[in-house]
């Protein structure tokens, strides 16, 4: 009876049994040129082995793999973490807490903090650059409206703005996504500001608080939108992907932590041609990420 082959969760698990295979592949992760102190930058240190930390020759700062990151006072072992970082990479439908408490046998709680701070990080990697080119820009609505409750624009759904860069081709690039109070000018101008590039050509359909924010910094193009031509279409495209894995994925999902579960999208989404480097380049995003505490969460 030929043998079964070993899937490629068990493959990483096999790799990473250890806190110490974890801690030596993450040091080169956070330090990829070799280490260099937080406080002064010097190179040279000293490895405490028991503390698992590494001290400056210089100035005698001690670091770690994890300090300053999402997994600090993490009291999780560093499998865990690895093996989770894995397997929210592993699944371009994401894993939700309730199955990923399951494959690692972690309470609800500690899986949902955990994907959370997952999910930090790959809003902060993303966070920085910004749209350039030509780039779609359209708002869309999630969730229910209260009964009785008006449509379209005026609806009380969570409002969200969407623009997707395009290369010379057309074809898309990447999505930035954002949930917002309003869609005042004042708010669409400070998306724009914070995620497009300044001169970027920007289309949207004929909304009236989009000319003013938009004419100053880049060369507005807009016309009354008409669903029967190709008119932002894969901004359109990438929308209706997104509510269905919001929706496919993560069900009963509210509007306080909306934002996080698009940013999933998002990361994902741009690295979409990338997918032998996922793995990698998430663990890369949370040793570089900056810390996120549970009361940061439930404030």
């Amino acid at each position: 009876m030929k043998e079964r082959e070993p899937t490629a969760f068990e493959i990483i698990q096999a790799k990473f049994e250890t806190d110490d295979a974890c801690r030596d592949y993450m040091f080169k992760q956070r330090w990829p040129g070799g280490f260099i102190c937080p406080l002064c930058g010097c190179r040279e240190y000293y490895l405490i082995k028991k503390r698992h930390k590494y001290q400056c020759k210089n100035c005698r700062y001690q670091a770690s793999v994890t300090a300053g990151t999402v997994m600090d006072r993490s009291h999780l072992p560093l499998t865990i973490w690895v093996w989770a970082i894995f397997l929210v990479a592993h699944d371009k439908r994401g894993i939700s807490a309730t199955q990923l408490s399951r494959v690692l046998n972690l309470p609800y709680n500690t899986s949902w903090f955990l994907l959370h701070r997952i999910r930090h990080a790959m809003a902060e990697r993303d966070s920085l650059y910004k749209l350039a080119g030509i780039v779609e820009l359209d708002d869309t609505f999630f969730g229910a409206p209260r009964k009785g409750g008006k449509r379209g624009r005026g609806t009380t759904k969570t409002k969200v703005i969407v623009a997707l860069s395009k290369d010379e081709k057309g074809s898309p690039q990447f999505a930035k996504m954002q949930v917002v109070p309003d869609l005042k000018g004042t708010t669409i101008g400070k998306f724009a500001n914070e995620r497009i590039k300044m001169g970027s050509e920007v289309h949207t359909d004929a909304y009236q608080a989009y000319r003013k924010p938009l004419s100053a910094k880049y060369w507005h193009k807009y016309a009354v939108f008409d669903a029967d031509t190709n008119m932002l279409k894969w901004l359109h495209t990438v929308i209706g992907n997104s509510k269905s894995f919001v929706l496919g994925t993560f069900h009963g999902l509210g509007k306080k932590h909306l934002q996080r579960y698009l940013d999933e999208y998002c990361y994902r989404f741009n690295r979409r041609h990338k997918k032998d480097e996922i793995f990698d380049r998430l663990l890369f995003a949370v040793t570089q990420s900056t810390s996120l505490r549970f009361s940061d969460l439930i404030a």
